[in-house]
């Protein structure tokens, strides 16, 4: 009986995620947050959000979290990139020492740094898709 309402409950949970934009907001920045603690903690030189997304690719790898429980909120964040960034255009604007030698070197790092989040990005995804394809499968299979 006990074994029925946990399954029952546990199904309610991850529908109302599905359905529920803020919901998906509210985890993935909770991941993120987690995230960011192990990188504070352990000292480690990687950023919490590259921590965040294999943190989030270990949880869809092991089945404890489903591509639709993060679909909404994804792609709210996705929409709403360019608000993020708006800020740091006039910062770079008040400091002139970024149109020499060092604004090179920074563009430098940011283009590395921008490859490597869209490989790691693509790998994620191609992931995802493979994990979709093979469920999706064994649902037209029963």
């Amino acid at each position: 009986m006990l074994s029925y309402t946990f399954k029952k409950t546990s199904i309610l949970i991850k529908r109302t995620f599905h359905k529920s934009r803020i919901l998906q907001i509210a985890l993935i920045t909770v991941l993120w947050f987690i995230a960011q603690e192990i990188s504070l903690l352990t000292r480690m030189p990687i950023p919490g959000g590259v921590i965040g997304l294999v943190l989030v690719l270990a949880l869809l790898y092991f089945d404890l979290l489903s591509i639709r429980s993060l679909a909404l909120g994804a792609e709210w964040f996705l929409a709403e990139m360019l608000l993020f960034f708006i800020p740091a255009v006039p910062a770079v604007l008040n400091h002139q020492e970024f149109f020499g030698w060092t604004g090179l070197k920074i563009l430098a790092i940011i283009i590395v740094g921008t490859m490597i989040v869209i490989i790691g990005t693509a790998i994620v995804v191609d992931f995802s898709f493979y994990k979709l394809e093979k469920q999706s499968q064994s649902e037209n299979k029963q």
